[in-house]
């Protein structure tokens, strides 16, 4: 909970605060969004926990247009194929920048992130998510998808179809008191990183094998990543500089929408 005040000053002819709001109404149950102090036209309104001194303006016009903001979206790609070069950590701190931005539930935020560059212990994760796929799969009873045995084999035959040789995993860390809720904002906030990526000439992949193995603690690859104790594991990324620009934008199935 946070205190909002309002200098009257610059408020005064201003329509009421409606008192059905939540933080007129149970001041306690105040999420910290910031939209009271945001949505002011007159720079009236201020919060402790959201101040007005650290919200970036918006100009008029300042969003994209319909056809552009299309366009950017459906220009997303899963980029599996990375070039050798790793990523200036001062790069890789503007592109995770963006993840603060992403909603999450009630927010409750909570996220933090691992970076794991090492290429030993990104070789290392690779064999323990292997091993543990293997495990599952061989299990009497076993209820994994046959499709999971494919990069085991691979990985059998030297070849790596998990991490593929990116330079960069990323992992979304939350503690376990909200990982139910952060479950949700982790795959928020890695897909804005996803999408922010192209703009900075990089590439992102979802690794969700790997958050699931990570997510079951399986120790050899908790170790083989540095993944503190008292982290849960909920989102997890590759990032490099992509081999192979794509020059078109794929079609997918008509819509499907159905009114009542």
């Amino acid at each position: 909970m946070g205190v909002l005040s309002m200098d009257l000053r610059l408020g005064s002819g201003c329509t009421p605060i409606d008192v059905s709001v939540p933080y007129d109404a149970h001041p306690e149950k105040c999420i910290r969004c910031g939209h009271c102090v945001a949505v002011c036209p007159k720079e009236a309104l201020d919060h402790s926990s959201a101040p007005l001194s650290a919200q970036v303006p918006l100009p008029e016009g300042s969003t994209l247009d319909t056809e552009t903001a299309a366009l950017f979206l459906r220009s997303r790609r899963s980029v599996r194929n990375y070039k050798n070069d790793p990523v200036p950590r001062n790069i890789l701190l503007r592109l995770l920048d963006i993840a603060r931005f992403a909603p999450s539930g009630t927010n409750t935020r909570g996220l933090s992130y691992l970076v794991v560059s090492d290429k030993e212990r990104l070789g290392r994760a690779t064999g323990a998510v292997v091993d543990w796929l293997e495990e599952k799969l061989t299990r009497p009873g076993s209820k994994m998808p046959a499709g999971f045995w494919a990069p085991v084999e691979e990985y059998r035959k030297g070849r790596d179809t998990l991490l593929r040789g990116a330079p960069h995993l990323i992992l979304a860390l939350t503690p376990p008191g909200i990982l139910a809720v952060s479950t949700d904002s982790a795959k928020l906030a890695l897909e804005y990183v996803e999408l922010l990526a192209p703009t900075m000439g990089l590439g992102a992949c979802w690794m969700g094998i790997v958050q699931l193995c990570a997510g079951r603690k399986y120790p050899p690859l908790m170790e083989a990543l540095g993944i503190p104790e008292d982290k849960e594991v909920v989102g997890a990324i590759t990032a490099g500089y992509p081999v192979y620009r794509y020059r078109r934008l794929v079609d997918r199935e008509p819509l499907e929408v159905r009114w009542v």
